[in-house]
Order: C-alpha cells, then structure tokens, then sequence
C-alpha cells in the first residue's frame, strides 16, 4: 500500500510541476535556441528528486488520509492498548523511534508502514486483520513494517523514485521535442504538438519506468520477512505469511487492489509480473525457511 500510494503522490506531484512550469514559460525558456542537453538533464534532476522529496514528506499525511487511518492517540480498548505496546516494544528492539500506530477500515487483512523519517513514521494495521489474526502473527505483521521502517526503504525509495523521475522529465521532453520538429515541423521554440507529446510520455514512462521501483519493493520484502522473523519469531512469521496465502486462494476474501502487505492475489507471470509490489508468496516463505537469522 505504501509503495502504491508513494507511486501515486509522486506521479501527481510531477504532472501539477509540470502543467505549472509550462504555464510559466520554462520550457519555452529552454528551448529558445534548441535543446540544450545539459541543461534540460539539471532542470529534470532538480524537478524529479524534488517531486520524488515531496512525496516523502508527505506520505504519512496522504496514508492517513486515502485510508480513513485512526491514529491511536490514547487506546480506547485492552486491544489497542496491546497494539500500541506491542509496537512500542518493536520499535525499541529495531532501534527506532516509537512510530504513530493508526487502525484503518478495511475488511481485508492489511497493514502497512510509511513516513520520511524512521524516528517519526506510520504503522498502521486493518480492522479484518486485527480481528482474523492471533497476537503472535499480528506480531509478526507490525514486525514486519518495523522492519521496513528500520531499514529505511521509504527513504531508498524515494532516492530511486528520483532518479526515475530525472530519466521520465528529460526523455519526455526529448521526445515531445523531436516530434514536434519533425511531424509538426515546428522549427522554433516549442508548438501545441511538443505539449500534448510529452505530458503524453511522461505519463506513460512514468508507469513503466515505475516497474524499477516495484522491483525495488519486491526485493525488500524479503529483508522485511527477516526483519519481521528477528523480532516476532521466525515460525510466527512464516504463520503470518501462511494465513495470508489462505486468504488470498479463497475468492472474494481479498479483491485483486490493495491487499495485505500489499499482495495481489496469486502468483503473475509474463508483463504483469513486472507491475506486481510483493513477491509471491509461496517464495516469501520458502526464503523465511531458509534464512540465517
């Protein structure tokens, strides 16, 4: 959920940059005496780390929104008291500092971490998890998301979100430009055609490009399963992972969006492969077994 919700303020955040500096005049600008390469590479570095920067600092907020999250400020049941505990002592075991615990409404068996900081960060669980799962894999879900905050992959993340965005702002551009040239014959400054092409390209370099960053997620998931095995137990882990296979095999338990730790139900191949944020989960487990803890 957090790597979706990520993809999706960034992807905002840099169109609203772009439609604002093409009212300002700033690629016109650029484009006065021809693609100037260099400076055409700067300005995307610049707008694509800073877009990718923004989404960061304000992925807590945009979770706790798009969710409906309930931050626990002062547990209102033994429940939450347990949860906002049990958080607590994760935290300190990870070596992080104590993150918001939020309940968000959802049905599903869900749970996910975010926040710039991995002293100041969100874990937030669902309601169908809480009510479907015993202590010792709800344990090992928050275990989990700890994980992922102690290993700073938000902040990762957000590092190869911008470089993403430089590469999709500078080709955009560089293919709006050479279409404009070449099928508009526009042979000064920019035309209606350099407009239309590249807000065109960016949208749809920015979801391919995104497959990096579903790959990047993929392959953090498995530090998390450790992570989530070190601090809750390696068998209360794998019985996580397992009620979370169970789940997502019986139809209509789980839609095929958001899903626990973000899982899409079975197993892709081909294209699709490519677009999934999880590994399957069979393999999350085969990994878990082996793993040296």
């Amino acid at each position: 959920m957090r790597i979706l919700l990520f993809l999706a303020t960034n992807l905002a955040v840099i169109l609203v940059a772009s439609f604002t500096l093409r009212l300002l005049g700033v690629d016109s600008f650029l484009a006065q005496n021809g693609i100037q390469y260099g400076s055409l590479l700067a300005f995307a570095a610049v707008f694509g780390f800073a877009g990718a920067i923004i989404s960061l600092l304000i992925s807590k907020k945009m979770a706790k929104w798009s969710t409906k999250a309930r931050v626990i400020e002062s547990p209102r049941t033994p429940a939450e008291r347990w949860l906002v505990d049990t958080v607590r002592e994760l935290a300190k075991n990870a070596g992080i500092g104590m993150p918001e615990v939020a309940i968000f409404p959802a049905s599903q068996s869900n749970a996910f971490a975010t926040g710039w900081n991995r002293n100041n960060a969100l874990v937030a669980v669902s309601e169908g998890l809480l009510h479907r799962f015993n202590k010792d894999e709800i344990r090992a879900v928050l275990g989990h998301e700890i994980g992922h905050v102690a290993n700073g992959d938000m902040v990762t993340l957000a590092l190869i979100q911008g470089v993403v965005n430089t590469f999709v702002i500078f080709a955009s551009r560089v293919i709006g430009s050479f279409v404009d040239r070449v099928v508009f014959k526009n042979e000064s400054g920019h035309g209606i055609g350099f407009f239309v092409v590249s807000i065109a390209a960016e949208i749809v370099l920015g979801i391919l490009a995104s497959t990096i960053v579903f790959w990047f997620s993929r392959r953090r998931e498995f530090r998390a399963d450790i992570a989530g095995a070190q601090l809750a137990g390696r068998g209360a882990m794998i019985n996580a992972l397992a009620r979370l296979k169970q789940e997502s095999e019986v139809p209509d338990q789980m839609p095929d969006s958001l899903q626990a730790f973000g899982i899409n139900r079975g197993a892709r191949g081909g294209l699709s492969a490519l677009f999934m944020t999880h590994p399957p989960l069979e393999k999350r487990i085969e990994a878990l077994q082996t793993a040296q803890l």
